[in-house]
């Protein structure tokens, strides 16, 4: 039996790294994360340069398929990913348009096939401004240019994936939820546990 995969997917600043990190130790299983620092094309495409679009987007696609790629999915165990391979549609939706959406949209549905599909998906939520707090907290220079209408319409895009998710859903409202709380992750990860079990 295929290593199940919980991905944990959310809007900028939700926590989704800081709960892979800890959910990865607690299981134990093994830590896939975003390759967001590598992606060249991110900083000038959040900061509004629309030729970096589609390439930052593709970036992702590709990275996420060679991390996620189902032939090479380990037969045992668990793993946790600090994003979903859904969620590139989220980015995708909110950042393109026309020819650019296009080409994405082709490229997206021929790779999805190869990409091993969340046994859970853990979506954090909290609402814009508490995120925009915590962005501005983090102090990545690129992320400067995240407004309340970005964040707004990620979490309405969120909502959307959520309700086709093809797998059971663990919905977290990460403003309610300490995810450095120990009896908060105690919690979590029964829940976890339970919906994989």
């Amino acid at each position: 039996m295929a290593a199940a995969l919980i991905s944990i997917i959310g809007p900028p600043a939700s926590g989704k790294t800081t709960m892979a990190h800890w959910l990865a130790e607690a299981l134990p299983g093994r830590l896939i994360l975003e390759d967001y620092a590598g992606n060249p094309f991110l900083p000038g495409s959040y900061q509004g340069r629309e030729e970096l679009a589609l390439p930052a987007q593709l970036y992702f696609l590709f990275s996420r398929v060679s991390q996620l790629n189902r032939e090479a999915w380990a037969g045992q165990g668990a793993a946790v990913s600090d994003y979903g391979f859904c969620q590139d549609a989220v980015y995708a939706e909110v950042k393109l348009r026309g020819e650019d959406m296009a080409t994405y949209r082709r490229l997206a549905e021929s790779a999805a096939a190869a990409v091993k599909p969340p046994d859970l998906l853990v979506h954090l939520d909290m609402d814009e401004k508490a995120l925009l707090e915590r962005i501005a907290r983090r102090g990545r220079e690129y992320e400067k240019a995240i407004t309340l209408d970005f964040l707004a319409g990620m979490r309405q895009a969120y909502r959307g994936v959520v309700a086709s998710a093809p797998c059971r859903v663990l919905p977290v409202d990460a403003a309610k939820t300490d995810l450095l709380a120990e009896d908060a992750r105690a919690g979590l990860l029964r829940e976890i546990r339970e919906a994989l079990a």
